[in-house]
């Protein structure tokens, strides 16, 4: 891996940064949830379409990992990256359908300097992933760690 581009100290809490889109396919929804979470409205069209959701929809944690894979492809592995201690938080606020478009983007929400680990500093960050139309449809409120510039 090459050298990073972004270390802790570039981190501005309030600042916005868009990580990339995805389109998600009726085939990779279906694939996906089969896999590990096969619920009727993921993998079966006729029992999706007499769901609440009138059609299949992606898993919650599908759309999680496409929310990853896009931080990882358009951020993480550009920065200094130690791994997460944890998330907070996780909220699925629309139905994620084939064909549609997320836009995923990242936000400091707080920056702090590793107290007992000079070396490193934790960032708390929201992803939010919105639609084509411009809906939110999932947000992660989590933790990074991110090592310091060198001296």
């Amino acid at each position: 891996m090459s050298q990073p581009t972004w270390y802790f100290e570039d981190f501005e809490v309030g600042k916005t940064i868009e990580v990339g889109t995805r389109t998600v396919s009726e085939a990779e929804i279906i694939e996906f949830a089969r896999q590990f979470d096969p619920q009727p409205f993921h993998v079966d069209r006729e029992a999706a379409s007499r769901s609440i959701y009138g059609g299949v929809i992606a898993s919650g944690w599908h759309t999680c990992a496409m929310m990853m894979r896009l931080m990882v492809d358009g951020f993480l592995n550009k920065s200094s990256s130690m791994g997460s201690p944890g998330v907070d938080e996780i909220r699925w606020l629309k139905p994620v359908r084939p064909g549609d478009t997320l836009k995923v983007t990242t936000t400091a929400v707080e920056a702090r300097p590793s107290s007992s680990k000079p070396d490193r500093g934790v960032v708390v960050t929201r992803w939010e992933a919105t639609n084509q139309k411009g809906e939110l449809v999932a947000t992660v409120t989590g933790m990074g760690m991110f090592g310091r510039r060198p001296a």
